[in-house]
């Protein structure tokens, strides 16, 4: 019996040696610098956002990026009726041409509002969208207002 109390005290004794090098390890990799390593990636992707999120140039060309999409969806619907006045009295063969012209140019208008929407609802990128644009643009509106 007196055995076993003793291999069971070498046990308790060799389990703490081994929890306190562990929490000395720990205590270690905290004061010399390992927990900056430990949560580099985390404070990359921090900064990394501040970085460019927060840059001046980021917000110029969002700001920008935003009117430009805005304004690729006017100027398809510009074309698209002028292409429509202009096929009331055209030939049968500048009809065809218009008629895939115009489907051509919807194409384009559709992926112009759906771009527009898209960097609208990124978290990141709609706080710089200037407050006289629209949230979101209808793709099945006729007529789009960029601005007031």
């Amino acid at each position: 019996m007196g055995q076993v109390r003793e291999g069971a005290r070498l046990g308790a004794w060799a389990v703490g040696v081994v929890a306190g090098l562990a929490v000395l390890y720990v205590i270690g990799v905290f004061a010399f610098g390992g927990a900056g390593w430990i949560t580099a990636p985390f404070r990359g992707e921090a900064d990394e956002r501040e970085n460019t999120v927060g840059s001046g140039e980021f917000r110029r060309t969002t700001y920008e990026e935003f009117f430009d999409l805005c304004e690729a969806v006017q100027n398809a619907e510009g074309t698209i009726q002028a292409l429509q006045e202009e096929r009331r009295s055209a030939s049968e063969t500048r009809t065809t041409q218009i008629d895939q012209s115009i489907t051509a140019l919807k194409a384009t208008r559709i992926e112009s509002v759906n771009a527009y929407n898209a960097k609208a609802a990124q978290e990141h990128r709609a706080p710089f969208r200037d407050k006289d644009l629209p949230y979101r643009l209808d793709a099945g509106a006729e007529r789009t207002t960029c601005a007031d």
